[in-house]
């Protein structure tokens, strides 16, 4: 089930408008309470011994389960008008999108450092990342604002998008599922290590390539948005294998290529440090207006797939309707 060619665009003029309204029921709430339940059953029915085989079910009943209803709500609701299963579908790719969301609560943080309130500033930031925050100083909080817009160009909206120009709204769904699961269980410690494992695995195939059409269009999105095109291409193919994750390090490396920033380095996640690797050239610190530069790098490049995906749409009904003759 592939979306109409006009979906996509629907539900992105949708997200940039209106973002994440209170009002609208959001799927990823089910889809949390319904990872709390399906844990909570496995660690009743198995034994610990048996987590990390039984970890499968975690992404196969939540993300299977969210596909299924997804898939029958609209199969209903084109039994009654296929105009009101596709804009049905065009809201449902637009809950698994937050390029507007994402680009407040950055601005939110960089607004407190405009104004001087850094402990508001640092208050902004945490809640959008989970390393500690309440002891950076300006450049570590611009840091922490920077990296998470640049990691989820891909997982908040080139790979929802992707997903629905493929699958439809219910592929949407389930990849918007998968991610949910990432985040929620997808840890290395010993709560997760066996029961979160395909949970987390399954994520990084599911942002693979996205990730890496990410990186590519953040390339001529630098050009467009007046900064370092040649140094995103560079940054991202020297440095984005450093970091930890096979995915976040390509489009964090090439927003570092393109500001001419270095991101990376010291983290403390409840009192305990770490390092993550170097990406970018450290030319100058990083500032608060490369948190706007960060979030128009987003737009340009949610945009311009939105385009290819409107472009692709079109393409293939052609052909299959050339094909069908």
């Amino acid at each position: 089930m592939t979306a109409a060619w006009w979906v996509l665009p629907a539900a992105y003029a949708l997200d940039r408008l209106l973002g994440d309204p209170r009002w609208l029921p959001h799927p990823v709430i089910g889809m949390g309470k319904a990872i709390v339940r399906v844990e909570a059953a496995i660690r009743r029915l198995f034994r610990p011994r048996a987590y990390r085989a039984a970890g499968i079910l975690l992404p196969l009943i939540v993300a299977g389960g969210s596909f299924a209803l997804a898939w029958a709500a609209l199969r209903l609701l084109a039994g009654v008008s296929p105009w009101l299963a596709a804009a049905a579908e065009a809201v449902l790719v637009w809950t698994t999108i937050a390029a507007k969301g994402l680009r407040d609560a950055g601005m939110e943080v960089c607004g407190h450092l405009r104004r001087g309130d850094l402990p508001a500033a640092r208050r902004s930031l945490g809640m959008i990342v989970g390393r500690d925050t309440g002891h950076l100083e300006p450049p570590e909080v611009v840091r922490g604002a920077v990296e998470t817009v640049a990691e989820n160009i891909v997982d908040a909206v080139v790979s929802p998008l992707f997903f629905a120009l493929i699958g439809g709204a219910p592929l949407a769904i389930a990849y918007r599922a998968v991610n949910t699961l990432d985040s929620m269980v997808g840890y290395k410690n010993e709560k997760y290590i066996d029961l979160g494992w395909a949970s987390a695995r399954l994520d990084d195939i599911a942002n693979y390539i996205p990730a890496r059409l990410t990186a590519l269009l953040l390339v001529p999105a630098a050009w467009a948005c007046g900064l370092d095109a040649r140094g995103a291409w560079r940054i991202f193919r020297r440095d984005a294998t450093s970091h930890p994750s096979p995915n976040s390090g390509y489009p964090e490396a090439a927003v570092a290529g393109a500001l001419g920033v270095r991101l990376g380095g010291e983290n403390s996640y409840h009192g305990v440090t770490s390092f993550r690797s170097y990406m970018g050239d450290k030319t100058r610190e990083l500032e608060p207006e490369d948190i706007p530069k960060t979030a128009r790098l987003m737009f340009f490049v949610s945009g311009v797939f939105v385009v290819l995906a409107v472009i692709l749409s079109l393409w293939w009904s052609e052909a299959w309707f050339l094909t069908g003759r």
